[in-house]
């Protein structure tokens, strides 16, 4: 499998709640990045993460690009927090070796952030 198709499986895999399906794409010597946080995790830690989140209810991949080995896609994250829903775009930047994602790195930023000059575009 190419490394669009394994991004395309891995949202579908983390949307779906299929917390049990997250290892057999991983490869054994994965790692994980979260650039906005300084984060590192391996294979299990990430998907314990990802399965004990607290609040997270969706992952809809909006678009990829790829080539090879490497793909990249945005996405629009949904979860709640004390009642209130909250929403995030992530980039996330995978490898692919031997079939598995090999390498995730990952920048998450919160949607409605506003700018350090305090103004929102039109």
């Amino acid at each position: 499998m190419d490394a669009a198709d394994l991004l395309h499986q891995l949202a579908d895999v983390i949307d779906g709640h299929c917390w049990d399906q997250l290892p057999t794409i991983l490869h054994q010597d994965f790692t994980c990045s979260l650039v906005h946080t300084g984060e590192q995790f391996d294979r299990d830690s990430w998907v314990r993460l990802n399965a004990e989140y607290p609040g997270f209810e969706r992952f809809i991949l909006q678009d990829t690009v790829a080539c090879g080995e490497r793909a990249v896609g945005r996405a629009h994250v949904t979860g709640t927090s004390d009642g209130q829903t909250q929403q995030f775009a992530v980039a996330t930047f995978v490898t692919a070796r031997d079939g598995l994602i090999s390498d995730i790195t990952e920048v998450w930023t919160d949607i409605g952030a506003t700018p350090p000059d305090g103004t929102r575009p039109s």
